[in-house]
């Protein structure tokens, strides 16, 4: 198992169906409910533990989640209100050592489930034609919502096994 890659490295379906959507939305919306049992009883020397050397602690993982999956659903929305926005990126190692980083994981467990209510309510509302729009990286690469809901669903699995890893579990 690679340490960096737990789940192995997103990988989009070559044909890409309603049920895949289906999937990565269901996904989606048990995060909050999933992360939440897995970190609710951690001791503050468990929140420092790390998935890897040189690795994110338990800690930084949930910030991380909050702050990638805020970024998302605000990408979202501007590919569904503009015409192939062209979106920000962020140094996420760098908002990892941010003072905010250093606050309970409650803080952000709560922006989590927020904002995973929002994100499903709003993505099983959409048709086949909005989920195709686009945004636009600032090197050019386009990305669907579609596309998008899918690395989304991954990313938030993919964060649930580094948890596991840094707790042994």
């Amino acid at each position: 198992m690679e340490l960096r890659y737990p789940i192995g490295r997103f990988e989009l379906p070559e044909q890409m169906t309603g049920a895949h959507l289906v999937a990565w939305i269901y996904e989606i919306e048990a995060l909050p409910r999933l992360l939440n049992q897995l970190v609710k009883d951690l001791t503050e020397e468990q929140l420092e533990k790390t998935y890897r050397p040189d690795g994110w602690t338990v800690r930084q993982v949930i910030h991380h989640i909050a702050d990638s999956h805020m970024n998302s659903y605000i990408r979202m929305k501007l590919a569904l209100t503009e015409s192939e926005p062209v979106i920000n990126t962020y140094e996420e190692k760098l908002w990892s050592e941010l003072p905010d980083t250093l606050l309970p994981p409650a803080s952000s467990l709560q922006i989590i489930a927020g904002l995973h209510l929002r994100w499903v309510h709003l993505l099983k509302a959409l048709d086949d034609e909005q989920l195709q729009r686009v945004f636009v990286f600032p090197n050019g690469r386009k990305m669907s919502i579609e596309k998008a809901v899918g690395l989304y669903a991954w990313h938030g699995n993919h964060h649930i096994a580094h948890i596991k890893q840094a707790l042994n579990l």
